[in-house]
């Protein structure tokens, strides 16, 4: 079916489930959304549904072929402006001198009209863009690391590299077609074009296919692709591989590899941004008299002053010891933060000690709050 054709009978903004005044930003989001969902790697036999958003996707994902279709549709709905009834009722009268004109005003129906022959959508297309997730540890999200992804799904050919063709042999021009992709009826005033079924589109056949991929140019399989994770990744962030998504189509360009990054948990280190964080117990020996204490990082062990008074729960910097600094982004902290630890239980020993403490500090820690009542 040509793709103009196509264009008249699917409604793209209700297969993705989006309006027609639905922006860039939304339609990508839909898509990713519905992709993954009916990915055939995940959910099998949902080919045909998978094919039908990326599809819509390759439309409306475009600008200019979304401005194309739109029109499409648009012209479509009012029986091309009346331009069948030439004058008739509800129809549009043009002058013969205006016929010349009549390309570039119907030039973004993409090849129904002669005009539009620039638009026409034949030989190579871009692939569908792909999803992936990767599991790191905290350590890993934090120092950056270079590390592959396996990618099930179609990939071009190592055989043919993407031609199709046996080794030894390259395609040839389309005899159909000439190489153009697409077959012209006249109509008179008007010049239809149709896809060529020969080549599909290509412009191009092959006579002697290749026996791996028998002439498709991709072939389904699991694929190691490499990752670069910057320093300081969070759970959640998605990394773009551009060129390594599914294969294009006719030997055009892949489309692009989003990776989803999954960070796991630490048992002594949290994040803030670009600070690593943690909360480190001290005696309430070492909080009031102060004391110099070891603090673990996510490489060699610290030393850290704890200044006479320290209040549970006050936070220190340790400059240079969070996410290292990577490209314009500085370099993140260590916040540590002190928790007096209060023992459950006490040797005799040692409730002597604290009872003797409680003598001769007293209660006038609460005086304030009598203060602030009267």
């Amino acid at each position: 079916m040509p793709p103009q054709r196509e264009w008249l009978e699917k409604d793209y903004y209700q297969v993705l489930g989006v309006p027609s005044t639905a922006d860039d930003k939304a339609i990508t989001s839909a898509y990713r959304k519905l992709a993954k969902q009916y990915h055939p790697d995940a959910h099998p036999g949902s080919e045909d549904k998978f094919k039908e958003i990326s599809a819509a996707y390759d439309v409306l994902g475009d600008p200019a072929k979304r401005k194309e279709y739109d029109e499409v549709r648009r012209l479509g709905a009012t029986g091309l402006g009346g331009l069948g009834g030439f004058g008739g009722p509800g129809g549009t009268t043009f002058r013969v001198e205006d016929l010349g004109d009549l390309g570039d005003l119907l030039g973004g129906l993409g090849g129904v009209f002669g005009g539009g022959r620039r638009q026409r959508r034949t030989g190579p297309q871009r692939g569908a863009d792909v999803e992936a997730e990767l599991h790191l540890s905290f350590e890993d999200a934090v120092r950056g690391i270079t590390t592959s992804v396996h990618v099930a799904g179609d990939a071009r050919c190592e055989t043919c590299g993407g031609s199709g063709a046996a080794p030894g042999s390259s395609p040839v021009t389309c005899p159909t077609c000439k190489g153009k992709g697409a077959l012209e009826d006249n109509q008179g005033l008007f010049s239809l074009s149709r896809i060529c079924p020969k080549c599909n589109g290509r412009g191009t056949v092959v006579d002697h296919p290749c026996p791996t991929c028998r002439g498709s140019g991709v072939s389904r399989r699991t694929r190691e692709v490499k990752v670069r994770v910057p320093p300081g990744v969070t759970d959640g962030q998605r990394i773009r591989v551009k060129g390594r998504g599914a294969p294009g189509r006719a030997n055009g360009p892949a489309g692009d590899l989003y990776v989803t990054v999954r960070v796991g948990k630490h048992r002594l280190f949290g994040r803030r941004g670009r600070n690593v964080t943690i909360t480190v117990p001290v005696t309430f020996s070492e909080a009031a008299l102060g004391a110099t204490i070891t603090v673990p990082t996510l490489d060699d062990p610290v030393t850290l002053r704890i200044p006479p008074g320290t209040p549970s729960g006050q936070t220190f910097r340790v400059r240079s010891h969070g996410v290292p600094a990577h490209g314009r982004e500085p370099a993140g902290d260590l916040l540590v933060t002190v928790e007096v630890d209060v023992p459950r239980t006490l040797s005799a020993e040692q409730r002597a000690a604290v009872e003797a403490l409680a003598e001769a500090t007293g209660t006038d820690v609460r005086q304030k709050l009598g203060a602030v009542s009267s």
